[in-house]
């Protein structure tokens, strides 16, 4: 199997060396790697063509995103795209991957392996871990069946079937749910630790809410699941006005009427999916 990895990137001139070390430091190498630089004003782009002077399947390119943001939904999967574009190798599976992030050595060798085995598989990843007063502990904000938008490796045909990711916030969670749709599975190995040395949050805080509200409505969430994860997200973050934000976000793109990012089918499967989770949580906690 081949397999292609698109790292989307802008200012990450502290961390992108050691993660584009840690591929190609991999025991089964990619067919091909393209990083877009998405504006940098660092020495992210001089760092990056270093390596593609040593490396030949690595490949930069520039985006002409002049804002001076690399914001999570449809900005950072717009650069996506453009690395996307560029593939020329008759990839099997396609990697999204962040660019401060440390791979263990065997990462793809066992990704890739995981595919081959199982077809059924869609969506495989490891587990994401931070730096805490110099210990790696698991980074707390999505359970371990999910795989984190940082290091999404998708097959072809689940890709394809879903209709590629989507240029919206939410994309990392919605990927998940149509793959399910079309019947495949998502496959989390925990033994494959990757190091994010950026904790999540740090650039993201300010637009989180209203953004996370909108993304519910655009997967079709409908209202009554939203202010329940609304309501989920602000007990766990213990911050009482993420659930007024979120709230916000979801009624302002309803009240806009602004495209699902799903079909009906799907929305229907998404909601009732949903349910099951509820349902189940409070039936193992009562």
């Amino acid at each position: 199997m081949k397999y292609c990895i698109i790292i989307p990137t802008r200012n990450e001139e502290k961390f992108i060396g050691q993660t584009l070390q840690s591929i190609v430091g991999q025991s089964f190498l990619p067919s091909e790697v393209i990083i877009v630089n998405d504006n940098s004003t660092d020495k992210t782009a001089e760092i990056v063509n270093e390596f593609s002077l040593k490396f030949p399947f690595m490949k930069i390119i520039h985006s002409g995103n002049q804002e001076n943001k690399h914001e999570p939904g449809s900005k950072i999967i717009e650069a996506f795209y453009k690395g996307f574009d560029e593939l020329k190798s008759n990839w099997d599976v396609v990697t999204k991957l962040d660019a401060d992030v440390i791979l263990p050595s065997d990462y793809f060798e066992k990704i890739i392996l995981s595919f081959e085995i199982n077809p059924k598989i869609g969506i495989a990843g490891g587990l994401v871990y931070i730096n805490k007063n110099e210990e790696w502990i698991y980074e707390k904000i999505s359970n371990k069946k999910h795989v984190r938008g940082a290091i999404k490796s998708y097959s072809r045909a689940c890709f394809i079937k879903m209709g590629g990711v989507k240029k919206s916030i939410g994309w990392d969670t919605v990927d998940e749910l149509l793959a399910q749709f079309y019947g495949f599975e998502i496959a989390v190995f925990s033994d494959l630790k990757v190091k994010l040395l950026k904790p999540t949050g740090n650039d993201y805080k300010k637009i989180h809410g209203q953004k996370t509200g909108s993304g519910f409505y655009k997967m079709d969430y409908g209202w009554l699941i939203s202010l329940i994860a609304a309501l989920k997200a602000s007990w766990n973050s213990k911050n009482p006005n993420l659930f007024f934000s979120i709230s916000k976000g979801y009624w302002n793109s309803a009240l806009k009427h602004d495209n699902k990012i799903v079909t009906k089918e799907e929305g229907k499967f998404i909601r009732t999916y949903r349910w099951k989770k509820i349902l189940n949580r409070f039936v193992n906690h009562s």
